[in-house]
């Protein structure tokens, strides 16, 4: 199943309202889950970015509907970024 890492930032509302983060976290959860995959890790953190996800869905477009979903409630904004496996990044280079 695709890897993906999603880089997040609390927009106002989302900061105006953190202290609702864990149950929003819960509906990311349960969407990615809804969606045939599911959230391997989630990491708050310092600097740039407020947190990240790390995540698989069955292929891009399940989670490309997923992400822009919990975009559109207008707590975070995403960065998203396909991540390939050791195996896979093995498979590539071995193709050139």
């Amino acid at each position: 199943m695709p890897t993906y890492v999603t880089l997040f930032r609390w927009t106002g509302k989302g900061i105006e309202n953190v202290k609702d983060s864990p149950a929003r976290l819960d509906k990311v959860k349960a969407a990615a889950k809804a969606a045939g995959g599911q959230v391997k890790a989630f990491y708050m953190t310092m600097g740039r970015y407020d947190g990240l996800l790390l995540s698989e869905a069955p292929n891009d477009e399940a989670y490309a509907k997923m992400i822009l979903g919990i975009g559109s409630s207008g707590h975070v904004s995403t960065e998203t970024m396909k991540a390939f496996t050791e195996e896979e990044y093995r498979k590539v280079i071995a193709s050139l």
